[in-house]
């Protein structure tokens, strides 16, 4: 037994041996095809290239604005319940992903599509194609580190891919100075909405009150002082009020800040029910629709009052802020092209031609082999028997 089992390794070496030799063969056999082909193929590919119009990339970078400390919030103090609205607002986690989406917006690209003419460069019949291969032309990026959105355009002429470049900032600092994009301008839109609401109902109010008459019993009865406490607890009850509504958009009903507001706005309750019940019997009589309509009057001009602070201060906000998108560095005409690349295109395209053939001179050598057999040879034909009607 052990004299017979050194005879079997060597048997499978040799069997080993004789199929790398049996491939050898065949691809020796095929030398030229395996040559040629391949050759041909970088050859065309390498034409195709000569053949394709130069693309240029032109790059812009730039850097957008940055978020800041509010003013409103270092004198948020001053401002009594309204305080908890200056941070309300979560600050943007990351500004730059904002302003890609805007580059990318269809206004945008609408704009650059009607300045560049695009319709007749793509030569496409409507503005959504035009849109479409501008889009495929452009890549925005966001630099992870710093911040910086990279532009780039591609185009068969230098310098239209730089002044299309160049003029997607310039598209991008239009349409933002339309909207409310940093925390300050947002904040300075609310209030101004607020402000004019606030104005509103205070004209109302003071026309009613003029309308009500006044007589010095009135005043005797229920002096100036307690209608105008009345109406301050009312005006911070409806702060509060805006105060809760903008916490409980980041906050969840278990936070402790949140508690404590809730607990604050209970308590200016209870204290504008004492008010309103120990005013309530001096508040009768003759007077009455004057006191009613001067309480609604100085709760009016104390909301007024406040919201034209925060409205004020707001608007500090946005002017130092700013939506200021700084160009850090202007797109410039590329001197070289970025694609076709043809030498590189026709190894690459020489390499996967000369792969290709290997696997086609193996699959047929296989076949012939599998032919030889009768029983293997009697299946094949059948194949081609039932593919002959689909052939016809």
């Amino acid at each position: 037994m052990s004299a017979e089992q050194p005879d079997a390794v060597p048997g499978i070496v040799q069997h080993d041996e004789i199929s790398l030799l049996d491939l050898a063969l065949v691809l020796a056999e095929n030398i030229k095809l395996l040559v040629f082909v391949p050759l041909a193929a970088g050859l065309i590919a390498l034409g195709v290239g000569f053949l394709t119009p130069p693309t240029f990339t032109a790059t812009v970078r730039i850097l957008p604005p940055q978020q800041q400390q509010s003013t409103a919030a270092a004198l948020a103090t001053q401002l009594g319940a309204f305080a908890g609205l200056v941070g309300a607002g979560a600050a943007l986690k990351s500004p730059a992903e904002q302003y890609v989406a805007l580059l990318k917006s269809r206004t945008v690209l609408d704009a650059m599509v009607e300045r560049f003419k695009l319709k007749d460069l793509y030569k496409t019949k409507f503005a959504v194609d035009a849109r479409g291969a501008l889009e495929a032309a452009m890549r925005v990026s966001v630099s992870g580190k710093d911040g910086m959105i990279t532009i780039e355009v591609d185009d068969h002429d230098p310098k239209r891919a730089s002044d299309i470049a160049n003029a997607f900032v310039e598209e991008l600092r239009k349409f933002t100075n339309t909207l409310a994009v940093t925390e300050a301008a947002q904040k300075r839109l609310f209030f101004e909405t607020q402000l004019k609401q606030s104005k509103d109902n205070l004209t109302e109010s003071e026309i009613a009150l003029r309308g009500s008459g006044v007589s010095e019993a009135t005043l005797k009865t229920m002096p100036q002082s307690a209608l105008e406490a009345i109406a301050r607890l009312r005006a911070q009850i409806t702060a509060q009020e805006i105060r809760l509504a903008s916490m409980r958009t980041y906050m969840t009903d278990s936070n402790a800040d949140l508690r404590v507001a809730l607990q604050e706005l209970a308590a200016l309750r209870i204290e504008l029910s004492k008010a309103e019940q120990s005013n309530t019997a001096k508040a009768s009589g003759e007077g009455g629709e004057y006191i009613a309509r001067f309480r609604d009057f100085k709760y009016h001009e104390t909301l007024f009052e406040l919201m034209a602070k925060q409205y004020e201060l707001a608007r500090l906000d946005e002017a130092r802020e700013g939506v200021m998108i700084q160009v850090v560095d202007p797109a410039q005409p590329p001197e070289r092209k970025s694609k076709p690349k043809k030498a590189q295109t026709a190894i690459l395209t020489s390499i996967a031609a000369f792969f290709l053939v290997v696997l086609f001179v193996l699959l047929r050598n296989a076949v012939r082999n599998t032919s030889q057999d009768q029983e293997t040879a009697a299946k094949l034909d059948r194949i081609r028997q039932l593919l002959r009607p689909w052939r016809a």
